[in-house]
């Protein structure tokens, strides 16, 4: 098998998008320890989130460097259905990740009265995160055609 630029991008944009998802499931058995440890200790729980988000920003680069490179690669067009539906989502998702998980990392790093509200707060926009990424990768995966 020859190894081909559209396979190579392919995989690229594959690995990018499990870069942009995978990690954020690890971080759901980390908000019980977020809800109970001592504030002196909760920096070392919160580096793994803004880890997590610096690594979903430049995976995010690549995701969009490679959908570019593919669709100029391929048959399909910026009109295509599937193609508009994802741009919207990711986009959708920038802001999202931009306002839901850095703003709520600043407040529990600060001193804090409810820790259990901010803690439910970065449930959510975890749980929200993941939907919308996943939704995402439906439209890729499965290429739907609505006109």
């Amino acid at each position: 098998m020859e190894l081909s630029w559209y396979i190579l991008l392919l995989y690229l944009h594959i690995f990018s998008v499990v870069l942009s998802i995978g990690p954020y499931f690890v971080l759901f058995p980390l908000l019980a320890k977020i809800r109970t440890a001592p504030f002196e200790l909760l920096p070392e729980y919160l580096e793994p989130f803004r880890i997590t988000v610096r690594l979903t920003k430049h995976a995010g680069h690549v995701l969009v460097a490679t959908g570019i490179l593919l669709t100029w690669l391929t048959e399909w067009t910026w009109k295509t259905s599937w193609i508009v539906f994802t741009v919207l989502i990711m986009v959708a998702s920038l802001y999202f990740i931009a306002r839901a998980f850095s703003p709520l990392l600043r407040k529990l790093r600060a001193p804090h009265e409810d820790r259990n509200v901010l803690v439910n707060q970065l449930r959510s926009a975890l749980i929200w995160y993941v939907i919308i990424t996943l939704s995402m990768m439906w439209f890729m995966v499965a290429k739907p055609s609505f006109w």
